[in-house]
């Protein structure tokens, strides 16, 4: 089993949001969710026209790879089990996981009522 911890970069089987399928793909992980789980989100290395991706370059991260310049996607969010992960492959620096939780607070704040 991998150790996780938050604004580690992780090896996981990605649900579809129609839940028809999975696949292996990366996620930075976020935050415990308790008994196992963890809040995830997407990383691609295709941003998608999503205006609140974060860019992930090697300066991005403060241990571990990519394979290509990628983009966290703090609007793709989703809970896993810790068993659902195959490994972990990096580790995100402070800066840029402060960015990728600020984006993801920011969405979450404009769906309040005005």
């Amino acid at each position: 089993m991998v150790a996780l911890s938050p604004a580690s970069i992780v090896v996981v089987s990605f649900p579809f949001s129609e839940l028809s399928d999975a696949k292996l793909g990366p996620a930075a992980v976020l935050a415990s969710a308790g008994r196992g789980d963890w809040i995830l989100c997407q990383i691609t290395s295709n941003p998608k026209s999503d205006p609140q991706a974060v860019k992930l370059t090697a300066a991005a991260l403060n241990a571990g790879t990519l394979a290509s310049v990628s983009f966290a996607r703090p609007t793709k969010l989703f809970t896993a089990h810790e068993s659902l992960v195959s490994k972990r492959v990096a580790i995100i620096n402070d800066g840029t996981f402060t960015e990728i939780l600020q984006a993801t607070i920011d969405c979450l704040r404009k769906a309040l009522p005005a």
